[in-house]
């Protein structure tokens, strides 16, 4: 393996670890009473959702989530073209 091969692999490795750990850390959809009254009761608490601290986990995760997919594609196309 080359010095970028194992680079590419630490940095996948590491990505993946935190995407799995921000994933555990966001709260479950529960459907609760809001579902029962068809959902009033979160429109008027959910004003605010955007600036959470939940919003903002989600967002980190997204951006991760993008940057581990664009960085498995660049690693697979360096290992096919670069070789062994």
């Amino acid at each position: 393996m080359t010095a970028l091969q194992i680079a590419f692999s630490m940095v996948l490795i590491i990505l993946a670890i935190l995407i799995i750990i921000l994933v555990l850390m966001q709260e479950g959809t529960q459907a609760g009473l809001g579902a029962i009254s068809g959902g009033a009761s979160e429109s008027f608490f959910s004003g605010n959702k955007g600036r959470t601290n939940e919003a903002k986990v989600k967002t980190v995760t997204k951006i991760l989530v993008i940057a581990f997919c664009i960085l498995v594609l660049i690693a697979t196309v360096l290992f096919l073209f670069l070789g062994n």
